[in-house]
């Protein structure tokens, strides 16, 4: 069995809320493999975007080990956190965070050409990867001119665009309707799969979440196995 992209062990992450202190994150251990999709559901409060933001190099926990492709991150300086980040990590937010001025052709080649990557190879590649997820017709248009679903599924070829090895969804269907959640949550697993990655999904979704090869529930600081 491969070894895993992600491996988290005993992180902890407390904040400060007038005189008292709440643990969101009390010793969390996971780990996510190459080409493996995991859920991770909770209440709301209970934590969920702390954890995605640590494994992310994103925020610094109160303790415990981040692991990225082998890599102990958990003491790095901030550049060199960005630079894993660039290299290794991909992000799908609930909002799409989309360049309004730019089509979405370019809103996928922009990440591209920021890591080095020429124009003509970085268009070729946004263009694949928006056509994989049935917006060849589209990739023109603004984002004020396409739905919120076919937005999401632009900033889902974003976060691929680099060629991630994990990447961390943080209620990437959670603006959208029922159908349309579907129809964008079956594109990122479909796409997800396909480039091999490895993702952590959270979700209040569990009708998606039954979809996923395993689902995390995090609840009073800890994670536990869940079968839906």
């Amino acid at each position: 069995m491969s070894d895993p992209v992600l491996t988290i062990r005993g992180l902890r992450r407390s904040y400060k809320s007038g005189d008292k202190v709440l643990t969101v994150l009390n010793g969390v251990d996971l780990y996510v493999r190459p080409g493996e999709i995991v859920g991770l559901i909770g209440p709301s409060g209970s934590g969920k975007s702390s954890l995605l933001h640590a494994a992310g190099l994103l925020e610094h926990p109160d303790a415990g080990q981040i692991i990225v492709e082998g890599r102990d991150c958990s003491d790095l300086s901030d550049r060199q956190r960005t630079r894993v980040r660039l290299a290794t990590i991909g992000f799908v937010y609930q909002a799409h965070h989309l360049l309004a001025e730019f089509t979405a052709l370019d809103n996928v080649a922009l990440p591209q050409m920021i890591a080095g990557r020429s124009r003509k190879a970085a268009r070729a590649r946004a263009l694949d990867l928006l056509s994989n997820l049935g917006l060849r017709e589209r990739v023109d248009h603004q984002p004020a001119q396409m739905s919120g679903g076919e937005q999401q599924r632009v900033a889902i070829a974003r976060a691929l665009a680099n060629g991630p090895r994990l990447l961390l969804a943080d209620e990437p269907t959670g603006n959208l309707d029922p159908h349309t959640s579907t129809a964008v949550f079956d594109s990122l697993y479909a796409l997800a799969r396909s480039e091999g990655v490895a993702a952590l999904v959270a979700t209040h979704n569990l009708e998606l979440a039954k979809h996923m090869d395993r689902v995390l529930a995090l609840k009073d600081g800890h994670l536990e196995a869940q079968k839906l």
